[in-house]
């Protein structure tokens, strides 16, 4: 029986792992990113490789040593470096001595066939036709509820009166889920997991507002960003990313598919500034952070792995679209250096500077007023 693994990035693993044993393989779970994981990955990484890129390798090396012979992640179309990556970390852990095969799951829109032939490799068992449909109607509402679920933690928590409950509920519908077997329970883990976060005490203020924008990897797995959503929304700011993986399933895989190109608003939003293609997701990144301005928000924070091509192209342009749109903007490099407590100081800052800007804006003098200081 195949023995299979893949990256961990953020709650994914949940759905993937359902739907691998439901293809009758024997899974292991990627571990949570930790200091182990990143020092196998810098160990063995290219010395300007990426930090996705260490990561991801890290986490091969922990599952590989734990019996795994299968390894899936998936390929990509463009100049981001990503696209390669399968094949890089394939002939590093070979190098190093560990025999396995290594799948990697393509966009349909351009190897369609390749893809087929890939998930082929995975199905272990003799399904019907209903029984693809029942898998995939599962493991897709499962997908989608983990980004309810947190979305909704990040709407509650800047409000929460009391530090740390949001995160707690939080964790406990992720475990519902995780534990779920059929559709229905997960319906009924909905509708419990909206009570509860209903159930928690709220402040009654209009928080700061945040957008994040940035390279898939840093933006869905809270190890690689030092979990900076939780961070913000522990200082009081209300925090919107720009991609879950839901949505990026549909733009990349379904959309793909039928080359209907995703993202359009984001593009077109990006065009007068960023018109061609860069690879990753440096061009949405820019259009992200219009669409934000355009719904009042107060700032947008960009995430990037430290040489990260894409982001580097957006970073040169989002200075200068968030002055016009009147944004606060500020850009945090991730690597295997970074500390928690320097990145919190910088968070605190740029929040207080978006706390006076908006005193600022909010504060209209009448005449008397005048008057009476220049009195």
């Amino acid at each position: 029986m195949r023995k299979v693994s893949f990256p961990c990035m953020g709650t994914s693993y949940i759905p993937f792992e359902k739907l691998l044993k439901a293809f009758g393989n024997d899974v292991i779970v990627p571990p949570r990113p930790t200091e182990e994981t990143i020092s196998y990955g810098t160990k063995y990484a290219p010395e300007f490789a990426c930090y996705p890129f260490k990561i991801v390798l890290g986490t091969y090396v922990q599952v590989l040593e734990k019996g795994a012979n299968t390894l899936v992640s998936s390929g990509g179309v463009g100049p981001c470096r990503a696209g390669l990556y399968t094949t890089l970390h394939e002939k590093i852990l070979k190098d190093l001595g560990y025999e396995f095969e290594m799948i990697t799951l393509e966009p349909p829109g351009r190897h369609l066939k390749d893809l087929i032939e890939s998930i082929k490799k995975l199905i272990n068992v003799k399904l019907s036709i209903k029984d693809y449909a029942t898998i995939g109607r599962f493991v897709w509402k499962e997908l989608v509820l983990l980004d309810k679920i947190e979305k909704l933690s990040h709407k509650v928590r800047p409000l929460e009166v009391k530090k740390g409950e949001t995160t707690q509920t939080y964790k406990k519908c992720v475990d519902m889920i995780a534990k779920a077997e059929k559709y229905s329970e997960l319906v009924e883990i909905e509708h419990e997991s909206e009570r509860l976060f209903d159930l928690i005490e709220k402040k009654d203020y209009d928080p700061i507002k945040i957008g994040i924008v940035g390279e898939i990897y840093v933006l869905l797995e809270p190890a690689s960003n030092l979990e900076i959503e939780e961070m913000l929304g522990d200082l009081g700011v209300y925090v919107e990313r720009s991609m879950f993986l839901s949505g990026y399933t549909i733009s990349n895989a379904v959309l793909d598919l039928f080359h209907i190109k995703g993202d359009r608003d984001a593009k077109k939003m990006a065009a007068p500034y960023f018109k061609e293609m860069c690879g990753g997701h440096g061009r949405e990144s820019v259009g992200n952070s219009v669409i934000f301005a355009k719904r009042g928000f107060d700032g947008v924070i960009q995430l990037s792995p430290f040489t990260c091509i894409p982001e580097i192209v957006a970073k040169s342009i989002l200075p200068k679209v968030c002055k016009e749109h009147g944004l606060g903007f500020l850009s945090i490099n991730f690597d295997e250096q970074t500390g928690k407590e320097g990145l919190r100081t910088r968070l605190e800052a740029f929040v207080d500077l978006l706390e006076a800007k908006r005193e600022r804006l909010e504060y209209v003098p009448t005449k008397s007023k005048i008057a009476k200081e220049v009195s």
